[in-house]
């Protein structure tokens, strides 16, 4: 063990003394001469030493880093209002450096306890310019204004098709900004016969399972963002033009022998071998696929775990976008937002952790792996196995980071109800019991009836806990969330 390690820092060692020439995102050492202890939140030490701590502690011995782990929060059982668990856990474990979810982030900035990063930018000429500038511009948007947080990594999905298969049966190959009506209509084009082991498909997802209505719908519905619970009226809103286009979209495509979509799960346990050919479009059976980032090792690496692998020229494209809103994305996903607790009096170490983390040093070594997603730093690489992977930072963000604050205002309750009504009627849509209207319908009166009560009850409980007469205006109250799933309350929008 104690062999591994040693072996494990000497690569470390090497590793960034390859790349501290030419780097310039700030000097090579920290400026902080005084040995001093920076507490970092957390979800787990080993994983931060790995991803983070190892590195940045070759370079800056004089600053030692105390890791607080946030599952002590969920010692004592579950959690029933997490964002008061997690203040009382900073107030009381006062750590200097915070890993924050997009939410936590503004609410800590709004609420003026975070500290602003500008002044210490500018005061160490900190280049940020190499910073993917949507992620800097979603940071101060959700800062009003300021920058109180940095981000080294992100994750967003893209189109994922086979430029080989295109160019043999002559269908143009997808481009950047194609709607979910341009994807289903490209993968109609291409051939459905054949046996059913060796065919071709047109789209699929690589998964252990096939498409539902109800998974298809969602995922279709993800770009537009829309709504299943109005944020201002609190009115259930599934019975609309833009969800009954949604759902009849989803029909068409799972109705197309065009689709890869599997009765049963496509590999069930096996070796390695077996998955990898049982995963299409990885083995050049499927012409377009969406994923993420981390797809691309999955490419890279099965070339060296199939012996008969047969190679096939990846192209990626940008999106699938919102038709009324193609410049954007809304399939954007920001993790780990660093940030310094206000007045910490270890600021200045803290900073350099922040500063590394998010550094042109960090961002040459990981883009080796793309073990974390995508480098918020950009070009420390163009390509990953031969892919490039400028369709990533195409389209700008857009981020509804109000997902935090619903939870406390809609009960519990409301969700599993929900889930029962909307799970039974789109059983009948897939049983042709009921029509797609039919169904948005009757789940948006059942809902709406589930909802006033759920919240109607929750201001009595509330109000019994505080001592003051009910209100029973629901509407006073107004959510807001965001989400990739149907039963979600809001899996994106409305009318």
């Amino acid at each position: 063990m104690m062999r591994n390690k040693w072996i494990q820092k000497f690569v470390l060692l090497a590793m960034v003394g390859l790349l501290l020439a030419g780097c310039t995102s700030g000097p090579g050492k920290n400026d902080v001469k005084t040995p001093m202890t920076v507490k970092v939140m957390y979800y787990s030490e080993d994983s931060f030493n790995q991803t983070y701590g190892d590195l940045f502690s070759i370079q800056n011995e004089n600053i030692e880093i105390e890791l607080v782990n946030t599952q002590k929060m969920y010692n004592d059982g579950g959690i029933e209002d997490y964002e008061k668990a997690l203040q009382d856990f900073i107030d009381q474990e006062q750590p200097d450096v915070l890993m924050l979810d997009m939410g936590t982030y503004s609410k800590m900035a709004s609420e003026g306890k975070l500290t602003e990063l500008d002044s210490l930018i500018e005061r160490d000429k900190y280049n940020i310019e190499s910073i993917y500038p949507a992620l800097i511009d979603i940071l101060k948007e959700k800062g009003e204004g300021k920058l109180y947080g940095l981000v080294p990594t992100f994750h967003r999905n893209v189109i994922f098709y086979n430029a080989d298969l295109f160019a043999e049966h002559g269908i143009e190959p997808p481009h950047d900004g194609m709607t979910w009506q341009d994807i289903i209509d490209t993968a109609r084009r291409f051939p459905t016969d054949g046996d059913e082991d060796a065919r071709v498909y047109g789209f699929g997802r690589d998964s252990y399972g096939g498409m539902t209505l109800d998974n298809m719908a969602s995922t279709i519905a993800s770009p537009q963002g829309l709504k299943v619970v109005n944020p201002d009226t609190l009115k259930v809103t599934v019975n609309t033009d833009a969800w009954k286009q949604v759902f009849k979209l989803a029909q068409d495509a799972l109705a197309s022998d065009a689709f890869y979509n599997p009765k049963e799960d496509s590999f069930r346990g096996g070796t390695m071998e077996e998955y990898y050919k049982s995963q299409l479009f990885l083995t050049g059976r499927m012409a377009m696929t969406i994923n993420s980032a981390y797809y691309l090792r999955e490419l890279k690496e099965i070339k060296n775990r199939l012996p008969d692998y047969k190679p096939f020229q990846v192209g990626i494209a940008a999106g699938p976008v919102d038709p009324a809103n193609p410049e954007i994305s809304r399939d954007v996903y920001l993790g780990n937002i660093f940030a310094i607790r206000a007045n910490s009096p270890n600021a200045d170490a803290a900073w350099e952790l922040i500063k590394f983390i998010n550094g042109e040093q960090y961002a040459k070594i990981k883009s080796r792996s793309m073990n974390d997603g995508l480098l918020s730093r950009m070009g420390m690489t163009k390509e990953y196995g031969g892919i490039n992977l400028d369709a990533f930072y195409k389209l700008k963000p857009q981020i509804d980071d109000s997902a935090s604050s619903v939870e406390d205002k809609i009960p519990a309750e409301f969700y599993s109800q929900y889930y029962s009504i909307y799970s039974r009627e789109i059983g009948l849509v897939e049983s042709k019991e009921k029509s797609v209207d039919e169904a948005l319908k009757t789940i948006e009166e059942e809902a709406q009836v589930a909802l006033d009560q759920a919240l109607k009850d929750k201001a009595a409980k509330d109000s019994s806990k505080a001592g003051t007469p009910e209100s029973t205006d629901s509407n006073e109250e107004h959510l807001s969330t965001d989400g990739d799933a149907v039963i979600s309350v809001e899996s994106g929008a409305s009318n």
